[in-house]
């Protein structure tokens, strides 16, 4: 059957199911798509993709297909195919050709009309991962770069959850990834294996957790250390310990500015003292859409976003750039995307209202007087040079 259905037209196969799963998969993979929803409903299947970050209809299926499709994943994702009424998670790996794969992560959920499916796309980035592409500005790189030269201390990824903070990780784990150095990662779920890391997967049924995982990494004799998240006091408490240690640690917070972080850590009971001697950098980040470079036009800003914009950067801009859509974009006029970032650098003022407690909005003063520009600052600069648009820019610090 074919239909067209928003961003690209498809034909779902109509024999095995095998055939129509691997079809799903391999289209998915040509959009780059980073999720797979198979969502059930009343009169049949819906098959969403998300591109770019953004949810999309992609297709659909007979109600009929639909429990065929799901006891296929499951026996891929060697999961119990009699057990419909409880969560379960699982992992396959998925062969496009004899020397193209990528792992698939399975989410199987009950709702009202049935399972629910939700595959993660995990494919292998550990060639192309790179600090320097993801979009930080040069200023920032240089301050990130600095933060993991040293031999310990404490480097914060924040921001909410999809907001690449995994993949900046994993970017800093590449460059810091020497023979001299014994990098441990302890993770949930691992995202990418990389070559040279030992990288330990979270079991909560056998009672590894983040701390628990963090004190046995402890006794490994490593250099760097990555948690996945800092998620309460007891990891918290590990990672500060570690740090002050003589270890590089590198975590991701879940807030929603640089500044906040550090607060935060003290409300997980965390000593002034050893914060304050231990951060070495925070990076809070999103992820906005590049403007498609083969549809790219320019267009003029309006009197109401210059002055918005004259607010924040001080000059009244020219104009900016939008996609018209195209095939290359499959119509949306974006492809792929890069980061937003604001980088809160330690400083011996930052130490000092670390040291009296002070609010975060106190240090995000701080540290903008010292250089640091916010989200949305950082965003305006990238507007300027044609990379987003300003809508993107709004949308992912509302976020």
């Amino acid at each position: 059957m074919r239909k067209v259905v928003g961003m690209t037209e498809i034909k779902i196969l109509s024999g095995e199911i095998i055939q129509i799963l691997e079809s799903l998969l391999k289209k998915s993979s040509e959009l780059n798509a980073s999720d797979i929803h198979v969502d059930p409903t009343k009169g049949e299947t819906i098959i969403r993709l998300r591109v770019d970050g953004r949810l999309q209809k992609f297709d659909s299926l007979p109600l009929e297909k639909h429990s065929e499709l799901i006891s296929r994943l499951k026996i891929l994702a060697g999961l119990r195919i009699d057990e419909h009424f409880r969560a379960q998670d699982g992992r396959f790996r998925f062969n496009i050709s004899e020397n193209s794969f990528f792992d698939v992560r399975v989410s199987i959920l009950p709702t009202y009309y049935g399972e629910n499916a939700v595959l993660r796309l995990l494919s292998d980035q550990n060639e192309s991962l790179n600090l320097g592409n993801l979009g930080f500005d040069s200023d920032d790189l240089k301050k990130i770069r600095e933060a993991f030269g040293k031999s310990s201390g404490m480097i914060l990824v924040t921001g909410p959850t999809g907001c690449g903070k995994t993949t900046t990780l994993y970017s800093i784990i590449k460059e810091l990834n020497k023979i001299e150095d014994s990098i441990i990662t302890i993770e949930d779920p691992i995202e990418y294996a990389i070559s040279g890391v030992r990288q330990i997967q979270v079991d909560k049924r056998g009672g590894l957790d983040f701390a628990n995982g963090l004190r046995s990494i402890l006794r490994q004799d490593p250099n760097i250390i990555m948690v996945g998240e800092i998620r309460d006091n007891e990891t918290a408490s590990m990672a500060i310990n570690s740090a002050l240690t003589g270890h590089l640690l590198l975590s991701t917070l879940h807030t929603n500015d640089a500044s906040t972080s550090l607060p935060r850590l003290l409300d997980m009971k965390i000593e002034p003292f050893l914060l304050a001697s231990t951060f070495r950098l925070a990076i809070n980040q999103r992820l906005v859409r590049k403007i498609c470079t083969n549809c790219k036009i320019e267009v003029e800003f309006n009197d109401s976003e210059k002055e918005f914009i004259n607010k924040i950067i001080g000059r009244t801009p020219h104009a900016h750039f939008n996609g018209r859509g195209c095939d290359h974009c499959h119509g949306t006029g974006f492809k792929g995307r890069i980061v937003i970032a604001e980088v809160l650098k330690n400083s011996e003022e930052i130490c000092h209202f670390v040291l009296g407690r002070r609010p975060s909005s106190e240090i995000k003063r701080a540290a903008k007087s010292e250089g640091m520009k916010t989200l949305l600052q950082d965003g305006l600069d990238k507007i300027e040079k044609g990379e987003t648009s300003l809508e993107e820019v709004l949308r992912a610090i509302q976020e």
